[in-house]
């Protein structure tokens, strides 16, 4: 599961670290999605494979983030949760891949960073302290099976009507 808390990394930019858990009851690993800043993002409109977005933590208001910093343990791309009250900067946007037209609840996704083009991946290197046994999450610069993430849990919306009218059209 994606997480994050107020933990600063030590090294690298010192913003607050986004880790991998594995605990399904963990109050810090919940994320909403959101348009990019300009762009109209009504609620209950479905997510477009191929469309920006971004995801700010429930707990912090911060936004996921990438830069060209290195990573503290694997050396690949530091992921980081950065900006206040969900307002950030152009390093907050991650592109959603998926197959289809529209990303779909159960179905496994990427992210790919849309400034540096890294994919928002999880492996295997464990944090000490203070973070003891949580995940390293980076960006990698290659698709691969660590960056497919799924939805697990959250509140779903009932697509709008004018989306429901657009998919179940039928032409005479």
């Amino acid at each position: 599961r994606l997480h994050s808390h107020d933990v600063r990394y030590g090294s690298g930019s010192g913003q607050q670290s986004v880790t991998g858990v594995s605990a399904a009851d963990d109050g810090n690993s919940y994320w909403r999605g959101r348009g990019r800043p300009g762009a109209v993002c009504q609620r209950g409109t479905p997510v477009r494979c191929g469309q920006a977005i971004r995801l700010t933590h429930l707990g912090t208001g911060r936004n996921l983030h990438s830069h060209h910093f290195a990573s503290p343990l694997s050396g690949n791309q530091e992921v980081s949760a950065f900006g206040e009250a969900g307002e950030g900067n152009y390093l907050d946007d991650w592109t959603v891949v998926c197959s289809g037209t529209y990303w779909v609840r159960d179905d496994e996704v990427r992210f790919q960073h849309t400034s540096t083009d890294v994919f928002l991946s999880v492996t295997g290197e464990q944090y000490g302290r203070p973070i003891n046994g949580q995940k390293e999450v980076h960006g990698m610069a290659t698709s691969s099976q660590n960056n497919y993430w799924k939805v697990m849990e959250g509140i779903f919306m009932q697509p709008s009507e004018a989306f429901k009218a657009e998919r179940y059209h039928a032409e005479l």
